[in-house]
């Protein structure tokens, strides 16, 4: 049976050889990871946040999980315990992507990305290298960053916002990308607690400064009030020993004043303006009342 006619067989026609391994469609898993959340496989839905690692994420699925008493994470996301490890991306949509509701389900149409770089038109379907910013999450195409970095340094190109070395995420990047990003991680931790530590003191250093201030108010307040009285009293005296000149008393007119100043005993005065008060000789010897102050002077 067979064999005939002069065929000559190959060696794999003949003995049974173990077959390879299937292997992953490279393009299709790129497209998967794209716009597919990380953690539930699910379509992505806005708004879309991703990890240090540069996974990306729907924000509503993650906060749902760690919400959950059983919080089980995957491996692979592991490393986001609160929302202090994720960032809200700012993402601007591709104007030809269209969705063909006509095809069946769970099939889209993916021959454009649902997004693409602001500043260069490039589409985010993973063909090229996109980053994104911790410090404010504007995402953009790594090729943009680049041209743009020498023009703007450390300033983002569409806010304007200033960024570190270790802000800049590589998304959903290969091995040697995420091993980077894990470093990254941990100098934005240390930069966190070193900040941290700076306010405490500063705010410290302010409270002694505060203190300080008080204590010196209150130590100075009874000696501004001590000295205020003491140069009000010489001031006010002196005031009046100077409105006083030093020969007023040697006026004959200010000799009047006194108690024992007697108009009779004035030699300027005439008889006439003597006799209009009661010490002159008239008002003395007459035998009525004076017409004034009504004294009788008359024995």
């Amino acid at each position: 049976m067979g064999c005939d006619g002069g065929t000559i067989p190959k060696r794999d026609e003949l003995v049974r050889v173990k077959q390879k391994p299937e292997q992953k469609d490279k393009d299709s898993e790129r497209e998967f990871r794209w716009l597919h959340c990380a953690l539930t496989q699910q379509r992505l839905e806005e708004p879309i946040i991703m990890c240090g690692l540069g996974r990306l994420y729907s924000k509503q699925s993650l906060i749902e999980r760690l919400l959950e008493k059983d919080n089980k994470m995957p491996e692979a996301s592991a490393h986001v315990k609160s929302l202090k490890d994720i960032k809200t991306l700012k993402l601007t949509p591709n104007p030809a992507y269209e969705v063909n509701e006509d095809k069946t389900e769970g099939l889209l149409d993916t021959r454009h990305a649902p997004y693409i770089c602001k500043l260069i038109g490039l589409e985010m379907s993973g063909k090229f290298r996109f980053v994104a910013l911790w410090s404010c999450g504007c995402v953009m195409s790594e090729r943009a960053l680049k041209q743009i970095k020498g023009k703007t340094a450390s300033t983002c190109p569409l806010c304007l916002v200033p960024y570190c070395v270790e802000d800049v995420i590589v998304l959903n990047g290969n091995e040697e990308d995420v091993e980077l990003m894990k470093v990254k991680i941990e100098m934005r931790a240390a930069k966190r607690k070193e900040s941290k530590k700076k306010d405490k003191k500063s705010a410290k250093s302010n409270e002694e400064k505060t203190e300080a201030v008080t204590a010196d108010s209150k130590v100075k307040e009874p000696k501004e009030k001590e000295i205020t009285i003491k140069t009000e009293k010489p001031s006010t005296s002196s005031k009046i020993k100077r409105s006083i000149p030093i020969n007023a008393m040697q006026d004959p007119e200010l000799k009047r004043l006194k108690t024992d100043f007697s108009v009779a005993k004035d030699p300027k005065a005439t008889d006439v303006y003597k006799s209009l008060f009661t010490s002159h000789k008239t008002e003395k010897e007459q035998e009525r009342a004076h017409w004034v102050t009504y004294n009788p002077f008359y024995n």
